[in-house]
Formats: structure tokens, C-alpha cells, sequence
């Protein structure tokens, strides 16, 4: 995928975002996933807040967006408080009909990067519990299952169960 550009999102990539979220759940609809994410759950106050405290990475691909993620320092909500020693991924997203076969694989390799050049031993996440095929995928993907969490806030929704998972960096080092 020698084509994909990575960059932080902006101010000026905000429509993109909730148009990339309203895809991918739509998308996850159409296939009889249902308890995940809906269209219209979150608009550019929900990535401008992310902005302002976290990370929001976008990849291109023929100048069109290809995915995108959010990369967090913290997640209290479903982790509790914790030792700065791990980035937790939130919302990878990719773009079915710009991206090729693979690309959140690449996305996902892209997160496990950031958060090691930050110094991070671990990358962490949560994936609904009854969403089998995405737990599955991250499973895959090297990640482990390391807990649970029933009644996770939501934004946009209602609390929700998760499995935790988390991965070691393949190198962390200090960022300078």
C-alpha cells in the first residue's frame, strides 16, 4: 500500500470523519450488526473534542480518505486509571470504497507505531462483547483478551459491554 498517506486529522477534516463513521456504520447495518454503530451517533463535536485531548489520524489514497483512528493516552472509562504505559485505538474506520483489502490492518500496524514511539509498552483496546467478527478480527491481528467491561459510557448511546485486548508494542522507545 505504498500509496497510503498518514497525517493527523484537522479542523478541516471533520465532515470527512462523521461521513467515515456514518459509512462504516451503515455498512456494519447492512451485514446484521446491529448493537455497534449507528449513522448520525456522532458529528464534528464528537472529533473536535478527541482533537483537542487525544489523536485523530486519517490515511489518504489517491488524495481521497482511505480510514482513519483515533489514538487516546488514556481511557479511564473502560480501563480505569492506569499507568501512562500504553495508546488505546478507538474507532478504526476504513472507507470500503476507496481502500483496498488489508487496509485496517495497515491503519491498525500504524496506532501499534505511534503509541511505541511514545514511549508506550502496550496498545490497548475495547471491542463490543456480541460483536463477534471484530473480536475476532483483533484476535487475529496478535491482540489477547485481558478483561471485560459491562456498562461502558457511550457517546452517542447507551452503556455497552466490552472486551478488553491488549497487544505489546514491538519496540518502544522514548519519544525525544
Amino acid at each position: 500500500m505504498d500509496d497510503l498517506r498518514l497525517r493527523r486529522a484537522g479542523e478541516r477534516d471533520l465532515a470527512a470523519l462523521v461521513r467515515l463513521r456514518d459509512d462504516a456504520a451503515r455498512w456494519m447495518l447492512a451485514r446484521g450488526i446491529t448493537g455497534q454503530w449507528q449513522p448520525g451517533q456522532l458529528g464534528v463535536d464528537h472529533f473536535r473534542r478527541v482533537m483537542a485531548g487525544a489523536e485523530v489520524w486519517l490515511a489518504e489514497a489517491g488524495g481521497r480518505v482511505a480510514g482513519a483512528w483515533e489514538l487516546w493516552w488514556d481511557d479511564e472509562d473502560a480501563w480505569g486509571p492506569q499507568p501512562p504505559v500504553a495508546g488505546y485505538v478507538h474507532r478504526l474506520m476504513v472507507d470500503r470504497g476507496n481502500a483496498r483489502p488489508g487496509t485496517g490492518r495497515v491503519l491498525l500496524g500504524a496506532a501499534e507505531r505511534r503509541v511505541a514511539t511514545m514511549g508506550r509498552a502496550l496498545v490497548r483496546l475495547d471491542c463490543l462483547s456480541g460483536n463477534a467478527r471484530l473480536n475476532s478480527y483483533y484476535l487475529q491481528a496478535g491482540y489477547r483478551v485481558v478483561g471485560h467491561k459491562e456498562g461502558k459510557p457511550q457517546p452517542g448511546g447507551v452503556p455497552k459491554s466490552f472486551t478488553l485486548m491488549e497487544k505489546p508494542c514491538a519496540a518502544a522507545t522514548p519519544a525525544p
